[in-house]
């Protein structure tokens, strides 16, 4: 069952499975912003994100729960919200010669700026330790990860609001062929699909880190971070396909926010202690890279450049080279 074959085989077998529903994906909850005026932002902050993100949940539920691997969980978490940023730099190579930062709505700042706070949050509690006072075995900072995603989602929708009528001069009609009650059913159905196939990514990267060597610390942050980070890689890259990169900004930002979240949900469930506080300190690196690639994001979506120097925006680059840094510094860290 271990073979490299079989392994690698199951691997392309489920990243097949969510190219082909992650397309899908992205053209039937683009149907749905058409249809209900919601708004692509709205969309993949909420539907898409959601869906994306089930992986981690699942992944961190089972590594606390089932396994006591409290550093699995929250690698898995903090790496993906890396992967999510650098996934900007991608879709800025495929927004042609403007930036991906000038092609979306300035709104995104909103949510970015509270992935920045979160990640603060989730620095500033690793680099606590035990020194805060607890709830039980609650640590006091991890429940505001839902409460901030609460307020995030709420002023954020009361902001998309004020964009309905734009919106939907800008994309009438472009589903006429497609009734609300279809785009919904295959919305939900190719959400199985991701999350079947997304579930079972963690495991087969597992796998992958023992044929390949690789600890499995180091595969937590990155490798299974990665693994889970696919729905998103796929889903956005299909959304910028059909123009709408609003959606699949929307989708990453939103799932680092629901992802973070995640660790309220985490906490509660890891009985033996607070969280953040009993992981490696190594996770300040995937905490703090995820900081700065999304305040860089911020800058580029401020700024709005209108034109590239390069086939990549200054800003895209940047994202990617800490993402290169971070995970360097984080084998490092681990290799000693």
């Amino acid at each position: 069952m271990d073979s490299p074959v079989f392994v690698f085989s199951a691997f392309f077998a489920c990243a097949l499975a969510i190219f082909l529903a992650g397309t899908q994906l992205s053209k039937y909850g683009d149907a749905i912003a058409e249809k209900t005026g919601m708004g692509r932002t709205w969309i993949g902050l909420v539907l898409l994100a959601t869906v994306t993100s089930l992986p981690e949940l699942i992944t961190g539920t089972s590594s606390v729960v089932l396994h006591d691997l409290p550093d699995i969980a929250v690698g898995a978490i903090l790496g993906s919200c890396m992967c999510n940023i650098v996934i900007i730099a991608i879709l800025d190579v495929m927004s042609g010669p403007k930036p991906v930062s000038h092609q979306v709505h300035e709104g995104h700042v909103l949510s970015a700026g509270f992935g920045q706070l979160m990640l603060g949050l989730a620095c500033l509690d690793i680099v606590a330790e035990q020194r805060l006072p607890t709830i039980g075995w609650i640590e006091p900072l991890s429940p505001l990860f839902i409460l901030l995603y609460i307020l995030a989602m709420k002023l954020i929708y009361q902001h998309e609001k004020k964009r309905v009528n734009e919106f939907m001069e800008t994309i009438e009609a472009q589903y006429r062929d497609v009734s609300l009650k279809k785009a919904v059913t295959m919305f939900i159905l190719n959400s199985l699909v991701v999350v079947a196939a997304g579930v079972f990514l963690p495991d087969i990267g597992d796998r992958m880190s023992s044929i390949t060597g690789l600890g499995n610390t180091f595969v937590g942050s990155v490798l299974i971070a990665i693994s889970t980070s696919l729905p998103e890689i796929v889903v956005c890259i299909s959304a910028a396909k059909i123009g709408a990169f609003d959606m699949a900004v929307g989708n990453l930002l939103g799932s680092n926010l629901f992802n973070l979240a995640i660790l309220s949900l985490d906490d509660a469930l890891y009985l033996k202690g607070p969280l953040l506080e009993v992981i490696s300190p190594t996770h300040l690196v995937g905490a703090l890279c995820g900081l700065i690639m999304t305040s860089i994001a911020i800058i580029g979506l401020s700024y709005r450049a209108e034109k590239k120097a390069t086939f990549i925006a200054w800003d895209a680059l940047g994202i990617a080279f800490i993402y290169v840094v971070g995970t360097i510094i984080l084998y490092m860290m681990i290799g000693k």
